[in-house]
């Protein structure tokens, strides 16, 4: 008997129907998620079809975040949501009934023009930090992390106001995905191993979540959680997944990464063209999960991921210095944890590391990065001193959405050293307000010499949906340095008053919204701002921007702005006089002050299924750092991006700035970078690239254009025309099935022309001086 009543049991259970999937509806509240625990398991097809997803958790009701909150999306999404005990499972289904949906074969992390669902991951549910998961309708990978430490969201030109920040896509997380296009829109399948990201330790967890859909056709972004703009965090306004317990990664769960890098650098010689002889590189990467939330990680000889050389970048002030990103992965895996205020952690600092050991992760509500690391003895001036480096970076969580930070770096070369310790927070209070503190003390000794700077910032936030601003107050004493940070200048002490208001206009108009932005802002030499002086910068912006139906942006500003001479930059200058048959030179002291009026015209198109475009034109009176002087000023930075199938895609930029003297209307400089890339996806984990970079620098006769008209020297030698021309190139082939692995083949090259002074501007031909094949193979190894 108790057999066969276990028997009937065991039928009764096996017949009753699985329970009926719960709906979220984000736009009634519905936010509180607690997806089922499924013992199943799926193919990754993109296909909605197996049992699993019929038991899946459904999220839907989105709203409309940008570029107007509070209303219903016009296309209805719903996301489904399962996990079993190694893994998190989303399922969209996107339908689409007012336009074609957008995309294409990109390559990672480049679905930006295509429609796409964003997956907002808050593993530590503490509404700061999350990993974010996207994908195009063909399951084309975009991830990386999102960080919200208070960083400004007015665009540099127009003074348009983003509706949130945007995610970090430098760091690749493992992660299957693939989708397809339906008759209704489009439908994507996911699935994230546990062992692929960071959470917390506890048995029972809840997790942040929020799902965000751009809509191409329309320029639309929803969003699940009805997020709204007047509030200083896009990811404290997320809902949640509730009662996760039972996960794993693994019993150890450690990835390695064995790298093999080959490069030859020619070079003419006196026989011509020939190729240095070179031996393989080996490198190794390796990645320990300690525990669910601490990461330890290390590595030897890392490549410098020169896939793609450095983009050029157009010099408006020469007193403020050009930085570039981080591209090394092991680097990036985890740089959301040494993010610190001010750039005073950089870590292209280190150059080229003979080994380096990393530490990040959060344990009871402090994050966690450390980073040492030893730069090749190469790069020192003897050969054979190695820089060490050591940084520490901490951050604990204050009440909601609040935060007080602290980092340290050290670095140290032949008994010479630069040490940076830091203190920072963000406050967040009365809804709308936010409040930034950072202050930072930098001691640094070279032989006999020693000296000690301070670096101060103090912003004052409030993210209104109609009205906002951000009041700055910031500085650096002149010894301020750091060695394993980027300060674009020195010895400067800035206040800035933005103010903004937004106006918002009900669906169906010709417009989405208008911002008008005014802003002013003074800048001292920090030793004349101690003395009570004068500001040496002054300007008053006045922008008006607006976001159109269907997508477009327009944008038109004005800029009032007067510079003060700047004896530092001018230091080296001297003026070459000529009195009859006496020629001598006298010292250079500029005018003492430069007035400017500018005039700023944007313009981007919507993202439409081919292509999508950007336009920034200023003309008007500028500074003239030439020679010191007014000038009439002529800045064009155009992007535009060609998609003729899915598969091919061609982006080219423009930018060109010129200076024509106020006098008799020559030219005192000009530089020119057209920059065009076109890339062939021939499936989602091969391409093949080519890009071509041309940058052409003019520079006239310089003279003393507001006093005397006789020619400048500089350091001691007379400033004649040049024009400089550089071209470089590269070529790439890529296999990459999944981050870590990857195949690189490719080709760099760089032709110079330089003109000689006496013919002035007439081009010179360029010739090859410079280039390079590298190999890269290496393999992720989960173990």
């Amino acid at each position: 008997m108790p057999l066969l009543a276990a028997v009937l049991m065991a039928a009764t259970l096996h017949a009753t129907p699985a329970r009926p999937p719960e709906t979220y509806i984000g736009r009634d509240g519905g936010l509180r998620v607690k997806p089922p625990r499924l013992e199943l398991e799926v193919t990754i097809d993109g296909k909605l079809d197996e049992p699993a997803w019929q038991q899946a958790a459904i999220l839907t009701g989105f709203s409309q975040f940008s570029p107007q909150d509070g209303v219903p999306a016009a296309d209805s999404t719903q996301v489904l949501v399962w996990y079993s005990a190694t893994a998190i499972h989303f399922g969209i289904r996107a339908f689409e009934s007012h336009g074609a949906v957008h995309a294409t074969l990109a390559d990672r992390d480049k679905i930006s023009s295509d429609d796409n669902v964003q997956i907002f991951l808050g593993t530590f549910h503490d509404k700061r930090q999350a990993m974010v998961f996207g994908v195009n309708p063909f399951g084309v990978q975009m991830d990386g992390t999102l960080v919200e430490n208070g960083q400004t969201l007015t665009a540099a030109w127009s003074g348009a106001q983003a509706a949130r920040l945007s995610p970090n896509l430098n760091q690749d997380f493992v992660f299957s995905s693939k989708g397809r296009l339906t008759d209704y829109g489009y439908e994507v399948e996911i699935r994230i191993p546990f062992r692929s990201i960071k959470y917390q330790s506890a048995d029972d967890q809840d997790w942040d979540l929020n799902i965000v859909r751009d809509v191409q056709h329309s320029g639309y972004e929803d969003s699940w959680a009805p997020a709204k703009r007047a509030n200083p965090s896009f990811l404290a306004q997320a809902g949640a997944l509730t009662g996760l317990r039972g996960m794993s990664r693994g019993l150890l769960v450690v990835d390695a990464n064995p790298v093999v890098t080959q490069k030859l650098i020619g070079a003419p010689g006196p026989s011509g063209w020939g190729y240095g002889q070179s031996t393989p590189q080996l490198g190794v990467s390796a990645r320990w999960g300690i525990t669910n939330n601490l990461t330890l990680s290390g590595t030897a000889h890392p490549d410098f991921a020169e896939v793609e050389s450095d983009a050029g970048k157009i010099v408006l002030d020469p007193r403020n210095a050009l930085s570039f990103p981080e591209k090394r992965p092991f680097f990036l895996d985890g740089a959301e944890q040494f993010a610190v205020p001010s750039g005073l952690i950089y870590t292209r600092r280190i150059v080229e590391p003979a080994g380096a050991v990393k530490l990040s992760g959060k344990a009871m509500g402090t994050t966690i990065g450390f980073l040492t690391a030893l730069d090749d003895a190469s790069l020192s001036a003897t050969g054979h001193d190695e820089a060490r480096y050591g940084i520490v970076r901490l951050q604990r969580d204050l009440g909601g959405q609040s935060r007080l930070g602290a980092a340290y770096t050290d670095r140290e070369l032949a008994g010479d050293m630069n040490r940076v310790a830091d203190i920072d927070s963000r406050v967040v209070f009365g809804g709308l307000y936010s409040a930034t503190m950072q202050y930072a003390q930098s001691w640094t000794r070279t032989g006999a010499n020693s000296l000690d700077g301070e670096l101060w910032t103090a912003i004052l936030n409030r993210t209104g949906k109609n009205f906002g601003l951000r009041y700055t107050f910031s500085g650096t004493s002149p010894d301020f340095r750091t060695q394993s940070g980027f300060i674009t200048r020195t010895g400067v002490t800035n206040a800035v008053v933005d103010n903004h208001y937004t106006w918002f206009q009900e669906r169906g108009g010709a417009f989405d919204n208008i911002t008008l932005d005014v802003q002013g802002s003074d800048a001292w030499q920090s030793a004349n701002f101690a003395r009570h002086g004068d500001a040496q910068d002054k300007k008053l912006h006045f922008s008006l921007s607006s976001s159109l139906q269907g997508g477009w942006g327009v944008g038109a500003a004005v800029y009032w702005e007067s510079f003060g001479y700047d004896d530092k930059l001018y230091s080296g200058y001297r003026i070459e006089r000529t009195l009859g048959t006496t020629v001598d030179t006298i010292p250079f002291v500029g005018t003492p002050r430069v007035p400017n009026r500018d005039y700023v015209i944007t313009l981007n198109t919507p993202k439409f299924s081919s292509f999508s475009g950007s336009l920034v034109y200023i003309f008007g009176q500028d500074e003239n750092f030439f020679e010191w002087a007014q000038a009439d000023i002529y800045y064009v930075s155009a992007a535009l991006s060609f998609r003729p199938t899915d598969q091919i895609r061609v982006d080219g930029t423009y930018d060109y700035s010129a200076y024509r003297r106020r006098t008799d209307g020559t030219q005192a400089g000009r530089t020119v970078i057209p920059r065009v890339k076109m890339e062939y996806q021939l499936t989602r984990s091969i391409f093949f690239r080519a890009v071509g970079e041309l940058d052409v620098t003019e520079q006239d006769d310089l003279r003393d254009e507001t006093r005397t008209g006789f020619p400048l020297i500089i350091n001691g030698s007379k400033a004649l025309a040049s024009k400089t021309q550089t071209f470089r190139g590269d070529v790439l082939f890529s296999y990459q099935p999944t981050p870590g692995t990857v195949m690189f083949l490719g080709y760099g090259g760089q032709a110079d022309g330089l003109t000689d002074p006496r013919s002035r501007f007439v081009s010179a031909p360029l010739i090859r001086d410079a280039d390079h094949l590298f190999f890269k193979l290496s393999y992720l190894f989960h173990l």
